[in-house]
């Protein structure tokens, strides 16, 4: 069965050096040329098997050769980006590079790979790169790990085992059970850590040989090439001189030729149009930052990366799939429309979520059906002033609106003027999304109770300290240790017998008053209508007098245990009188 390369995904925190590891692979320099040295766009690079069989020729026995024909690379601007990579329901990428700095660890973008590469279930290597920096590391320039690290100091290789097995740790807290890639005997059940200097080039040898080998032990049947029309998924859409708007994309099974009918995915009905042009670039180059021009090419078989020039491309999507069909009438669109669709679980009350791609999106979702989150309505895009809106109607806690990677129009942004009810929250990473917006669910929660507590008398209850009466009366003034809840000025008192004790005219500690006192504090206060040694006494226990109306609404408010107790023991005072009090 002839295979074809494999798609390689590299992520990984910004900065950690995804294309500076790229840039060594193919001997260019696009990080050089980008704005701010960081990617900007999805590119796309295709590495011959016959460079890898140069670069690791130190560590592949004489004559040993690979089915695999090279690999294709994929280097995206961030974790958000592969998402919208998107194949078959599943991710584009047959295995992943997860790219970390040793000194840095794990940071906010590695953790949010992690989630992503789990929930498309890619597998994946990990790159630990920058071990030139590590104390006392001696450098050479494209050698293989496994012979540098023998040839370290004492020193330099217990400094690098002390930020391995950091890493190792990081990633057991995540649930990743790592270890070097030369001391794993099954890869099936641990990830492979291969140490690199994308800067030197050193250990890059040992990750194309890792990725080689994996992917002719476990994914020859995943890389079949697939005879018939051409699939892909799209990268993104450009403006080109001299073609008007071209599509990046990756063809993954199949082949397509100038001439063809192909379909494209859009957010409704699929575009049909044909295909005026197929430019590939040269093996090694980057297609979205090429040194040579491409090859305009009649026909390309998967797996490739290529930009194509069709007739009409309007409304195509990131991440839409495209299909070589034979016309308009082919059944084959109908799979590429549920291809293109989304399908998320909504109920009748949730919160409203955006995001800039389909994989998108669903990465969203998958997080917030994960935490329980209800979602009522969901889209691609910019958020619109239709969005909030929408998002606008319901009761407070689904009145919310979270975009992962979505920017807010103008419109949208004078309409949230409007309502000051809805919160927005946006961010690029979905987890971090996700945990503000249960941040904030749990400080409303937490306000919502501060107002109902300041609505009605609290359940509460104090003991008055032996040697603590200062004053008998007008107002008496005794000394108490809050037992449960708060107390605070204004609010009635009752005894366990449920006789007056009269209401609370101020609290004190030493020179200050205070609005109030809460459990375990001990404090002054002043009690109005009683007499010290009549109707309160050192020791008694004394309950802040409650309404009936208000034990229900109390029962609704997170109470402590001590705090229930309190409210049950007033309840049972009262029911002594009045046996329906409270119902």
């Amino acid at each position: 069965m002839a295979i074809r390369q494999p798609v390689v995904s590299v992520l990984g925190h910004v900065d950690h050096g995804k294309t500076k590891l790229l840039d060594r692979i193919r001997g260019t320099s696009v990080q050089a040329r980008e704005a701010g040295a960081i990617t900007q766009h999805i590119g796309a690079t295709e590495v011959p098997i016959d460079h890898i069989y140069n670069v690791c020729k130190q560590l592949i026995a004489p004559g040993k050769k690979f089915d695999v024909p090279g690999l294709l690379f994929i280097d995206t601007p961030g974790h958000h980006s592969f998402v919208t990579l998107r194949a078959r329901g599943g991710s584009l990428a047959d295995l992943a590079v997860l790219v970390i700095d040793i000194r840095e660890g794990l940071m906010p973008q590695t953790i949010e790979s992690i989630h992503i590469l789990r929930q498309y279930k890619t597998p994946f290597v990990i790159a630990m790169n920058k071990v030139d920096t590590i104390d006392g590391w001696i450098s050479e320039e494209g050698r293989p790990f496994i012979i540098s690290e023998k040839q370290q100091t004492a020193f330099a290789r217990q400094v690098f085992d002390d930020k391995l097995y950091n890493i190792i740790a990081q990633l057991a807290e995540e649930g990743i059970y790592a270890d070097r890639y030369d001391r794993i005997d099954d890869f099936t059940k641990n990830v492979a850590l291969v140490p690199i200097s994308a800067k030197e080039g050193e250990g890059v040898p040992d990750l194309l040989l890792v990725l080689i080998g994996l992917a002719q032990r476990f994914l020859e049947k995943q890389l079949d090439k697939g005879e018939g029309p051409g699939k892909g998924t799209i990268l993104e859409i450009k403006e080109e001189k001299g073609l008007g708007k071209t599509l990046d994309m990756i063809l993954y099974s199949g082949s397509i030729k100038k001439g063809d009918t192909v379909a494209l995915g859009t957010r409704g009905q699929p575009v049909v149009t044909k295909v005026k042009a197929i430019l590939k670039p040269k093996p090694l180059d980057e297609i979205r930052d090429p040194r040579d021009r491409f090859d305009s090419v009649p026909v390309l078989h998967a797996a490739a990366g290529v930009k194509i020039a069709c007739q009409n491309v309007e409304g195509v999507i990131a991440g839409a799939p495209i299909l070589v069909v034979k016309n308009e009438k082919d059944p084959a669109i109908k799979t590429l429309v549920e291809e293109s669709s989304v399908k998320i679980e909504v109920s009748e009350s949730g919160i409203t979520i955006k995001a800039d791609a389909i994989g998108s999106l669903e990465a969203l979702a998958y997080e917030a059906k994960a935490n329980n989150i209800p979602i009522r309505k969901y889209g691609v895009g910019e958020i619109t002033r239709r969005d909030i809106v929408e998002a606008a109607y319901g009761d407070k806690k689904n009145c919310v609106l979270l975009g992962f990677n979505a920017t807010l129009s103008k419109d949208a942004e004078a309409e949230m003027a409007n309502h000051p009810e809805l919160k927005v929250m946006t961010n690029q990473i979905v987890y971090q999304l996700i945990e503000d917006y249960l941040e904030w669910v749990d400080d409303t929660k937490k306000q919502a109770e501060g107002d109902k507590r300041a609505e009605f008398a609290f359940p509460a209850k104090f003991k008055i300290l032996p040697n603590c009466i200062f004053r008998a009366s007008k107002p008496a003034i005794v000394g108490v240790r809050v037992l449960a809840g708060k107390i605070r000025p204004g609010e009635n008192l009752i005894g366990p017998d449920g006789r007056d004790c009269g209401r609370i005219k101020s609290i004190h500690t030493g020179e200050d008053t205070l609005k109030e006192a809460n459990q375990g504090d001990e404090v002054a206060v002043g009690i109005d209508g009683v007499t010290a040694g009549r109707q309160i006494n050192e020791e008694d226990i004394i309950y802040v007098d409650l309404i009936g109306s208000s034990i229900k609404p109390l029962k609704e408010i997170d109470l402590n245990s001590d705090e229930k107790m309190a409210l049950e023991e007033v309840i049972a005072i009262k029911r002594k009188d009045e046996p329906f009090w409270g119902m």
